[in-house]
C-alpha cells in the first residue's frame, strides 16, 4: 500500500493511560463513517504500516484506540503524532457537486462564459476559499471552489463547470487574445 492508494485520515495526538491506549484525532467532515474501523495504516517514516483495531471507542471527532502489538506506554508514545491513512476504496462516495480534491486532478474545468480554460493540476486548500490551479497553455489559473462558481461536475466526462466572475479568467491570461471560442 503507498500514499497514492490512500487518503488522510488524521493522526495519533496523545496516551489515553498508560497501557497502550492513544487518542486518535479523525480529521474528516463526518467521524461516524470510520467509528467501525478494523484497522489503520500509520506513516512511520515514511512507510505505511498496517495497525490493527482492538478496541476503539469513539468521542466526537476523536477515537480512544488499542492496537493490536502495542502494549504499554513506551510502545504507545512511540506512534505519536504518526499519520493515520486508509485505502482509497474506503472512501464514500459523493455525488452533484461535491467531491474529493484528489479525484478532480486531470479534470478539465469548462466556464460557462470563457469556454475551456484547462486541466486542474493541483488544489490549494486555503482555509477560506480553496482555489483550483488550472493549467492553461502553460499559464496559471487560479479558480475559486465555492457554490456561487462551481455548477456541475461531471465524473463521466472528468470535467468541472464553471461560471467565474467576469473577467476573472483573462486576469491570470493578461490581454485575454488567449480566449477559447469553446
Amino acid at each position: 500500500m503507498t500514499h497514492d492508494d490512500c487518503f488522510y485520515l488524521g493522526k495519533i495526538t496523545k496516551l489515553h493511560g498508560y497501557k497502550g491506549a492513544m487518542v486518535m484525532f479523525l480529521d474528516v467532515d463526518d467521524p461516524s463513517l470510520y467509528h467501525e474501523l478494523d484497522g489503520v495504516f500509520l506513516d512511520i517514516n515514511g512507510q505505511l504500516i498496517p495497525h490493527f483495531i482492538t478496541r476503539a471507542d469513539p468521542r466526537g471527532n476523536q477515537m480512544i484506540v488499542e492496537f493490536q502489538g502495542v502494549y504499554g506506554e513506551a510502545a504507545a508514545m512511540a506512534l505519536i503524532n504518526k499519520p493515520i491513512y486508509l485505502p482509497l476504496d474506503l472512501l464514500p462516495a459523493l455525488s452533484g457537486k461535491q467531491f474529493y480534491f484528489h479525484e478532480v486532478i486531470g479534470f478539465t474545468i469548462r466556464d460557462l462564459k470563457f469556454g475551456v480554460v484547462g486541466t486542474i493540476r493541483a488544489i490549494t486548500d486555503h482555509p477560506v476559499n480553496p482555489l483550483f490551479i488550472v493549467d492553461h497553455n502553460e499559464r496559471e489559473v487560479l479558480i475559486p471552489m465555492n457554490d456561487d462558481v462551481l455548477v456541475e461536475v461531471n465524473r463521466e466526462l472528468r470535467e468541472i463547470v464553471t461560471d467565474t466572475p467576469d473577467g476573472l479568467i483573462e486576469l491570470f491570461l493578461g490581454s485575454g487574445k488567449e480566449q477559447n471560442e469553446d
